[in-house]
């Protein structure tokens, strides 16, 4: 049976087909418009800040003062004519291994110059006496720094067995090294001393009896002039032969390998180093530093004009080596080193990256991450040696800080680490 309605209901569909069709031509501009707008929106929503990142850690932490400095023989000897007259060419070399009494630095022909008057003779039997007291009273000198040397080492090996037992701090057994060192030093100062004194003695002896008249036979000889302590030559002052006056100096004397450091700071600076600090010595062409301690910060300080023209107060700071000649052997005298003394040190210590921190309304401030962005975050902080800086509160392990921020970088900013830089 054939529909009623074939017609109409063939026009019908083909009427709402295209109705369909016109609306969704309608729609396209709105749907292109709004895509459009979106595209826009998303070029335009702000990017995450690209950061660089550090972690707070946990460890040791060291403040130090950083100075240039020259090394230094400890105890030298100026060697001087005794008396006026020709010298003989010297022709000894710096470097030269010399024996106390032994060795003949230099020959002098006095041609009778040393010959003294009633007036000289006087004062040459008082010089013989004051010779012979201050030998005595280095003597004494050294006999006590032994003796005190040896109760510093005797406690120095004490505390080094509480020290393995772990019933003494370190810096205790630091205090007790130190000391130890210290007293080792003035003993071996002392006996240089005695030294010395003796060949004063000799030397006032020897003039003594050349300068009376019974010794005209020893003044037709040339005086010779002996090293009076046992070493190496440092510098010869006076190398060719010419006519020389009494104490003329002719040569310089030591051991090279009894060294020290005489460290230049600001006077700010020498305020706060105590002796007995810790010292490592750099950039003095070894392959590792050299461990030193500071024996004492000189009482008066000095100006000195900078290389920018300023006038700065200076003090020198004296400290001592601790590692063993083994780890110095072509070190010697006047030698250009750079030390790090330490001001204060602690273990165990919070730090953050000191580029992370950064001053607002007087507060110490840093930016920490969290989840993505960054929060604003006032901080207590405590001591720095200007790369590291410790946190005592506002802060917790293992957080991450913004170094170096940005004047983009604001409270609740989004960002990305680009790196991370574990301290």
């Amino acid at each position: 049976m054939n529909s009623p309605f074939p017609s109409s209901t063939a026009a019908g569909g083909t009427q709402k087909n295209g109705t369909g069709a016109r609306r969704w031509t309608r729609r396209l501009p709105w749907l292109g418009g709004a895509l459009l707008v979106a595209l826009i929106a998303a070029g335009l929503w702000p990017k995450p800040l690209p950061v660089e990142v550090a972690v707070v850690t946990r460890g040791d932490l060291a403040v130090t003062v950083n100075e240039e400095g020259m090394t230094r023989v400890k105890n030298r000897y100026v060697i001087t004519s005794p008396v006026a007259g020709q010298l003989r060419r010297i022709e000894w070399k710096a470097g030269a291994n010399v024996e106390a009494g032994k060795t003949e630095l230099a020959v002098l022909e006095s041609a009778g110059a040393d010959l003294l008057d009633e007036r000289s003779q006087v004062q040459a039997e008082a010089r013989v006496r004051a010779a012979e007291a201050a030998r005595d009273q280095a003597s004494a000198q050294r006999n006590r720094a032994a003796v005190s040397a040896k109760l510093q080492r005797d406690d120095f090996a004490r505390q080094q067995q509480l020290f393995k037992l772990g019933t003494l701090s370190r810096q205790e057994f630091e205090t007790a090294e130190m000391r130890a060192a210290t007293g080792e030093q003035e003993e071996r100062a002392a006996a240089f001393a005695v030294q010395v004194a003796e060949f004063e003695l000799a030397q006032g002896r020897a003039l003594l009896l050349r300068g009376q008249p019974a010794g005209a036979a020893s003044r037709a000889e040339p005086l010779v002039v002996k090293a009076p302590v046992s070493g190496r030559i440092l510098r010869v002052l006076q190398e060719s032969e010419r006519f020389v006056p009494a104490g003329f100096p002719l040569l310089e004397i030591g051991d090279p390998t009894d060294l020290e450091a005489r460290i230049e700071v600001l006077s700010r600076d020498g305020v706060a180093i105590q002796a007995g600090a810790r010292v490592l010595l750099e950039q003095w062409g070894g392959p590792r530093p050299l461990a030193a301690r500071v024996r004492w910060v000189e009482p008066s300080a000095f100006t000195k004009i900078s290389a920018l023209g300023v006038e700065e107060q200076r003090v020198y700071v004296v400290v001592d080596f601790t590692d063993p000649l083994e780890a110095r052997p072509t070190l010697g005298d006047n030698f250009r080193v750079e030390a790090r003394i330490v001001t204060w040190e602690g273990r165990d210590v919070l730090k953050a990256p000191a580029g992370a921190l950064f001053q607002h309304g007087g507060n110490w401030q840093v930016f920490v991450i969290e989840g993505g962005k960054v929060r604003l975050r006032s901080i207590k902080v405590g001591h720095s040696n200007g790369l590291e800086t410790e946190v005592i509160e506002g802060l917790s392990a293992n957080e991450r800080v913004v170094i170096y921020p940005g004047d983009k970088v604001a409270d609740g900013s989004r960002v990305e680490a680009i790196s991370v830089e574990a301290k």
